[in-house]
């Protein structure tokens, strides 16, 4: 770690800073981005050998974790060697759901680094990481360095330093380190993309993505999250659970290929429900005193991004107001827009938005052909209405073929900076500060995700049993 960085990441740190030391944290995230060096390997376009039959170890069995290992399963060419969890129950319940499916894995269970000998076994090419947030970059890095590909859930980093971490390792190990964004495989934004790709919204000028989910019960339901590591998540300040929402409007921008996020403002409203919640709570339960003397995220958090193009994002996140679920999607081109939420709708540069009967021979003819492969498929296995089957079976498919995955290590960095670096915005009275490129310039020559299914889109489903 080089001194600018070890500086930076103190300075990060700091709950309050004084004088000068705010305009020292933009200026060392500048000098962080220019001095990262050349790129040791490109893994955007990088295609690893073909894996015919993709051996994986799974850890965490929860709240994710638990759905994914059936879904995945489901897939050809697939064979689950090992779970792991550190709550037995937890395990004793996937070797059950997995017991129905005809597979027997072998466990990892009730030590806290149990993970580790997992990771160390040769019989496994992948891991899948489903945990919570401050254990995905430790683990993601010492599975590749074990020589393991690594699909990791979101955010796949929780720091600017985690963020380099990952890439660092994933360019030294050549593996690939695959952040689980699965909005990106949802169907309106799949179908967006590709309308996209074919020009009908002309130059996309700006897009909009979210987060904005209350979560307040279950956040201070000591059942749901494990250890309740969600709401102590919920102590850092700024838009923490940007991907959602940001992963599928990068794609439509080509950041990483083609375009950067060059940097961002980041504003939070003061917290009006999660403190009063605590202490309403410890009234009754002592286990919420902890948390009484304690400051909490803000309850809505607005970040704006300019791209080295001069295009422009907003990302908002919310999971403490009574609201509808709503991760926004909205992009405006040149010659159109759309939007998903609250319903979804697409404008062809008139004042009106075009007639439902105009929307279906849309989707009819812009299905992405990953939609006209397998979606009605993946609606029948599941996981957030088929979006969850549809990312699942396309990384299986690209490892089973040797192709470039649709999602890299530089996309697991960028949208996860955001976090920590709103967080840094916040804090320093909305302050612009910089993304770094952490494809150290390579994103003026990457190419842009290829959903054509040109090649690839070889891989079977198994019927259940």
């Amino acid at each position: 770690m080089n001194n600018n960085r070890r500086d930076f990441l103190k300075l990060s740190g700091l709950a309050a800073l004084g004088g000068s030391a705010k305009w020292e944290i933009k200026d060392l995230a500048t000098s962080m981005q220019v001095e990262q060096g050349k790129q040791a390997f490109n893994m955007s376009g990088y295609a690893a050998p073909k894996i015919e039959t993709v051996r994986i170890g799974f850890i965490g069995l929860g709240n994710r974790g638990s759905g994914a290992i059936t879904r995945v399963n489901r897939i050809d060419g697939v064979k689950t060697v090992a779970v792991c969890d550190i709550r037995k129950e937890k395990t004793d319940a996937a070797l059950n759901a997995l017991g129905k499916m005809g597979i027997q894995p072998i466990v990892y269970t009730e030590k806290e680094e149990a993970w580790k000998a997992m990771c160390d076994r040769p019989d496994i090419d992948l891991i899948y990481i489903a945990t919570p947030w401050h254990l995905h970059t430790p683990m993601a890095v010492y599975a590749m360095k074990q020589g393991k590909h690594v699909a990791v859930e979101v955010p796949a980093a929780t720091t600017l330093e985690e963020c380099w971490q990952l890439v660092e390792t994933s360019e030294k190990t050549k593996k690939h380190c695959m952040m689980l964004e699965n909005c990106c495989y949802d169907f309106f934004e799949l179908l967006t993309l590709n309308m996209a790709r074919q020009g009908y919204f002309g130059e996309i000028i700006h897009a909009e993505g979210a987060y904005l989910h209350d979560l307040l019960d279950h956040n201070f339901t000591q059942s749901t999250y494990y250890q309740s590591w969600r709401l102590k998540e919920n102590l850092r300040n700024g838009n923490l659970y940007p991907t959602h929402g940001l992963g599928p409007i990068c794609q439509l921008l080509d950041i990483n290929r083609g375009d950067q996020m060059d940097y961002l403002v980041s504003t939070s409203t003061n917290d009006f429900s999660m403190h009063p919640r605590a202490v309403e709570l410890a009234a009754k339960d002592p286990f919420y005193q902890q948390f009484t003397n304690k400051s909490f995220r803000g309850n809505m958090n607005t970040t704006t991004i300019r791209t080295i193009k001069g295009k422009t994002m907003m990302v908002q996140h919310d999971v403490s107001t009574p609201r509808p679920y709503s991760r926004i999607h909205l992009l405006s081109g040149t010659k159109g827009m759309a939007v998903k939420y609250p319903d979804a709708k697409i404008s062809d540069h008139h004042h009106n938005w075009i007639s439902a009967a105009e929307m279906a021979e849309l989707e009819k003819k812009y299905a992405p052909p990953i939609v006209a492969k397998i979606g009605e498929l993946a609606k029948q296995i599941g996981g957030h209405g088929g979006m969850d089957f549809m990312m699942d079976w396309r990384l299986i498919d690209c490892l089973r073929n040797g192709l470039p995955l649709d999602q890299n290590v530089y996309d697991a960095a960028a949208w996860s900076s955001i976090g920590p670096l709103s967080e840094m915005s916040v804090k320093n009275r909305s302050r612009s500060m910089n993304v770094p490129d952490f494809t150290r310039g390579s994103w003026k020559s990457n190419v842009p995700v290829d959903i054509t299914l040109a090649q690839g889109g070889t891989t079977g489903v198994k019927a259940q049993k």
